[in-house]
């Protein structure tokens, strides 16, 4: 049995991987700030699929946390196959009406964290010729808006590049970049999600199912609903300037509140 180490695996996207690869069989590693609601997952997972789930409680904030992950994902021993990078957030506001402590703090999970995770694990998984990683962006990362967009396209460049760098070793690297998903990311950032179209929602176990299967066939940017990889074409033949009124509109209109 394979091992995937999942960041923020106790809501959303996270916790829809972790349901998905716990139903095919992979045993777990879950990683997430809130032991008990950990505890409750690995239970609930263990005693449905008959894996074993193992919990680590750290904060990517924080250097103990991301030590503390790096040390699990560079244990030769117990080895980790997959590692699903997904742990991120939002701040509410436009760029100067965040503080900088979030702003660094946002910086810290979305980079710095995914930086050394990623090479934690690619070093271990290059070793033994196989493995992969995901990690998770949004389709925010082609279009300017503000700090959260900026941090992921950094996450969406990165991966392909150390996929690139990394091509041959039997290791796949992989940036998964959805839209609007169902789950606390909003709810947690204080964001207001009423005037978000319906058919912009995605439903987190879909997507993560075609993840997987996009990861399986070598891809190394995931956009995972046609509706999403319409807009993203679009988006690819837009003039920045344009787009950047256009995205701030957008955002106004259809984005948190």
């Amino acid at each position: 049995m394979t091992t995937a180490l999942i960041t923020g695996s106790t809501a959303g996207i996270g916790a829809a991987f972790a349901r998905r690869l716990a139903a095919d069989g992979h045993n777990l590693v879950l990683v997430a700030r809130d032991t008990k609601r950990l505890r409750d997952q690995a239970t609930e997972l263990h005693d449905r699929h008959a894996i074993e789930a193992e919990v680590l409680t750290a904060d990517l904030a924080t250097d103990e946390g991301i030590e503390a992950v790096v040390a699990r994902l560079g244990d030769r021993r117990n080895p980790v196959d997959l590692l699903i990078n997904n742990a991120g957030f939002g701040n509410k506001g436009r760029y100067l009406e965040v503080p900088m402590a979030d702003e660094l703090t946002m910086l810290k999970v979305h980079v710095e964290a995914v930086l050394r995770l990623t090479s934690a694990a690619a070093e271990a998984m290059r070793e033994r010729g196989r493995g992969g990683v995901v990690n998770v962006a949004s389709v925010a990362a082609f279009v300017p808006r503000g700090t959260y967009g900026a941090s992921k396209a950094w996450v969406v460049q990165f991966t392909q590049g150390a996929a690139r760098d990394l091509a041959g070793s039997g290791v796949r690297l992989m940036a998964l970049c959805p839209g609007f998903v169902r789950t606390e990311f909003h709810q947690r950032a204080g964001m207001g999600t009423d005037n978000i179209p319906n058919w912009m929602w995605l439903d987190a176990d879909k997507l993560v199912a075609t993840a997987l299967a996009d990861l399986a066939r070598g891809k190394t940017v995931s956009v995972p609903d046609p509706r999403y990889k319409a807009l993203m074409g679009v988006v690819k033949v837009t003039p920045r300037g344009l787009l950047g009124g256009m995205t701030s509109k957008t955002g106004r209109k259809y984005g948190p509140r």
